[in-house]
C-alpha cells in the first residue's frame, strides 16, 4: 500500500497541495453557496390556492446569482498562489 500524502525529504513533515488561504477561500465560496441555496427556499403550493410567493425576486433570481458566484468563484479560490517575495530583486 502506497503512501498518498507527499512529504518534505528535508523537515519529513507532510506536504499540502493546498495552503490554508486556499482553504479560507474555498470556506467563504461554499458559505456563498449555502446562502444561495437558502435564499431560495420557501413555501410550495398547498392544496388548491396558488402561491404567488414562488415567483419572488429572492427566489428566482438573487439566491441563484449568489449561488452561482459561490460555484464559479470555487475555482480562482482552487488556484489561487501567494507571489513569493523575492528579497533578491528588492535589495541593489
Amino acid at each position: 500500500m502506497e503512501k498518498t500524502t507527499k512529504t518534505d525529504k528535508k523537515t519529513g513533515k507532510s506536504i499540502f497541495p493546498l495552503e490554508k488561504i486556499n482553504m479560507l477561500l474555498m470556506a467563504c465560496c461554499l458559505l456563498l453557496i449555502v446562502v444561495g441555496f437558502w435564499l431560495m427556499t420557501g413555501s410550495a403550493n398547498e392544496g388548491s390556492e396558488f402561491n404567488n410567493a414562488i415567483f419572488e425576486s429572492r427566489r428566482t433570481t438573487v439566491g441563484p446569482m449568489i449561488a452561482l458566484a459561490g460555484f464559479v468563484l470555487m475555482a480562482p479560490a482552487i488556484l489561487y498562489r501567494r507571489k513569493q517575495n523575492n528579497t533578491d530583486t528588492d535589495e541593489k
